[in-house]
């Protein structure tokens, strides 16, 4: 197994090149960004999975297409695009069954994965995943709208603009760092305006009761991006499941409650190897 933080890239069977990063050995976790404008994997969980990778497991990150370093191209961008690229990249790396861990968009991917393989999937850990309503129902949401119009608008390739926006994304804003903001503004200047304009991902909650594998779920009672009723869709739907409510958070559980996020994860994928 890799042990190397570099990263990587592979052209998947579409000729669209995906880049991540594979580090650590042992069990496979792999950790699936949102959708937010600049996001990448290591700009969502770089507080994340080198913990992780220290507790023995063989940690993917991967950049979505549209996102990071990956391939931008001019497409419609829908749930399947991103599930088999996730697929493909699986498939190259030989990893037959991992624990997929998935914020806002990157758990609707997840959940979509797990459905469509259950036996690739053993674990899953849910961030205010997105898939659990109406793409109409989302665009109510404060601040969904304020994402899509300053992307539209092209207003977030400087940093103070950009700061403003990822300021939504947590309950104190105060734990933004500089890094994350020249990060995210790198990525949106090579960003073309479909990733977030056709972006089209259905609602899985009729399907959620064939889920089988044991999930934890994050949900920041603050999050103005996600609402905080689709833990309790979870709930209803969902067997084998537990779920992590958190005052004082907003959308970025993994940032803002960092370390609990990390032991209870860790705690967690411990209960499959005992």
């Amino acid at each position: 197994m890799k042990a190397s933080a570099q990263r990587q890239a592979i052209v998947l069977p579409t000729g669209m090149q995906l880049h991540y990063q594979d580090m650590g050995s042992g069990e496979p976790v792999v950790f699936i960004h949102g959708s937010g404008p600049g996001a990448s994997g290591h700009s969502n969980f770089k507080g994340n999975y080198p913990e992780f990778v220290a507790a023995g497991y063989r940690c993917i990150v991967p950049d979505l297409p549209g996102y990071g370093a990956s391939d931008k191209p001019l497409i419609q961008y829908t749930l399947v695009v991103f599930v088999d690229a996730l697929n493909g990249l699986l498939d190259a790396l030989d990893i037959g069954r991992c624990v997929l861990v998935g914020n806002s968009l990157g758990g609707a991917i997840a959940l979509q994965l797990a459905l469509d393989q259950p036996q690739r999937v053993s674990r899953l850990v849910l961030m205010a995943p997105g898939g659990l309503m109406d793409k109409e129902q989302y665009y109510l949401m404060a601040g969904i709208q304020q994402m899509a119009a300053a992307f539209a608008n092209g207003e977030l390739r400087d940093t103070a603009r950009m700061r403003r926006l990822l300021a939504l994304q947590l309950f104190d804003p105060a734990l933004i760092i500089d890094e994350t903001v020249n990060e995210r503004v790198a990525v949106v200047l090579q960003q073309p305006q479909e990733v977030l304009s056709t972006m089209q991902v259905p609602n899985l909650t009729p399907r959620l009761a064939e889920l089988r594998c044991p999930i934890l779920g994050f949900w920041g009672v603050n999050d103005q991006f996600c609402p905080v009723s689709g833990a309790q869709t979870l709930m209803e739907h969902c067997q084998h499941i537990r779920m992590v409510l958190l005052s004082e958070c907003g959308h970025w559980v993994m940032v803002e409650y960092r370390q609990l996020f990390n032991r209870q994860c860790l705690d967690f994928l411990a209960e499959g190897q005992a």
